[in-house]
């Protein structure tokens, strides 16, 4: 008997979405305790990449999601999590002993703010499965036959050389086939410095039609003489609306095959407390977002929720206003959700929220 996505018999979309990344395991301890106090940890599975396949899943995308984990009982429990909320995880590879030596699932811990007290992360991720993997084995060609959409960040590349390789060869492979390409920057001081960043990421450029974040990337004022600056020299980490047009402007100038940028805004008044907003350039206009204020239950995963929300109203095709606001919508939901992922299985939800309505659906 044929196997199909329940969640997929009437959607109104046959794009198929197809993502590249590391799942790790989280380990959090409960009640908003530092790990020094805990005697106990809450697992979950989390990546900036699967977490965006799980939510488009949840609003019923077509998802798949492509990685490498050891194949063992970690390996298999986070490849379950997945299938469970209905992402397709055909293409994983659950790897020997022989391929991944240290034959291991990164893991990450948590320690969630309160307060004044900012949330923590700390990294066990070094020689991961995906790490440590050969991907010259791994035809992309075939890999990415009969998908719409890829998505990549830049964290998968600073995990090391061969991921990088893998990146860079999927870019070319994807533009090669058509197909659409969203990128979020996602910057991690723990795994590379600000300019290997920059320097990595820059070379992506020509390949994406989507840019989410408009940093880790050079955009000099001047190719020939780098002494002039870099147009995001001086920018605030709120800007004006003025001030961030000019830099849509200057990116689009120079890589003319994005077709979309798009940057949220956070205003973060305490540990518990944040707003977001968002600007967006899409069809020579800039576009800037309603402004939402919020308690945060759980702040990890917010960027990958309105990169999620972003591509979930682009492949909907939206308005350009109501697709920004349905991006900020989709990060705002997702802190009032533990774990990395916004599992929101109704668009209705978002969209409720995205128009501020808050009264009780019954």
């Amino acid at each position: 008997m044929e196997h199909y996505n329940p969640l997929l018999k009437n959607v109104d979309t046959s794009t198929k979405f197809f993502t590249i990344g590391e799942i790790m395991l989280r380990l959090s301890p409960p009640n908003y305790e530092k790990i020094r106090m805990s005697n106990s940890f809450e697992a979950s599975y989390g990546g900036s990449e699967a977490n965006i396949a799980l939510a488009l899943a949840n609003l019923g995308v077509d998802s798949t999601f492509f990685s490498v984990v050891p194949n063992n009982s970690l390996g298999k429990s986070a490849i379950r999590m997945l299938r469970s909320n209905d992402v397709h995880c055909t293409p994983m590879i659950l790897s020997t002993p022989e391929e991944t030596p240290t034959h291991r699932l990164g893991t990450y811990y948590l320690e969630t703010g309160y307060g004044i007290r900012a949330s923590k992360v700390t990294y066990d991720r070094k020689h991961s499965a995906i790490t440590e993997y050969d991907f010259e084995k791994v035809d992309l060609n075939r890999l990415l036959d009969g998908y719409d959409w890829l998505h990549l960040s830049g964290i998968t590349p600073a995990l090391g050389g061969g991921c990088r390789k893998l990146i860079l060869n999927s870019l070319e492979t994807a533009k090669e086939k058509g197909m659409t390409v969203s990128f979020d920057g996602n910057f991690r001081s723990a795994l590379w410095s600000w300019e290997e960043a920059r320097d990595f990421c820059t070379l992506c450029l020509p390949y994406i039609d989507v840019l989410i974040g408009i940093e880790p990337y050079h955009l000099w004022k001047d190719e020939s003489d780098h002494s002039k600056g870099d147009w995001k020299d001086g920018v605030p980490l709120q800007p004006s609306y003025e001030q961030q047009d000019e830099i849509f402007q200057a990116f689009i100038e120079r890589y003319p095959n994005i077709k979309c940028i798009a940057r949220h805004v956070r205003y973060a008044h305490s540990g518990s407390e944040n707003s977001l907003k968002a600007f967006m350039w899409y069809e020579g206009h800039t576009f800037e977002s309603r402004l939402f204020t919020f308690n945060i239950l759980d702040r990890v995963g917010g960027g990958d929720a309105f990169a999620s929300g972003l591509i979930y109203a682009m492949i909907h095709k939206y308005r350009p206003m109501d697709m920004i606001n349905f991006a900020v919508a989709s990060s705002v939901i997702k802190h009032t959700i533990h774990g990395d992922a916004n599992i929101t299985d109704d668009a209705k939800s978002i969209l409720n929220l995205m128009n501020m309505n808050y009264d009780i659906k019954r």
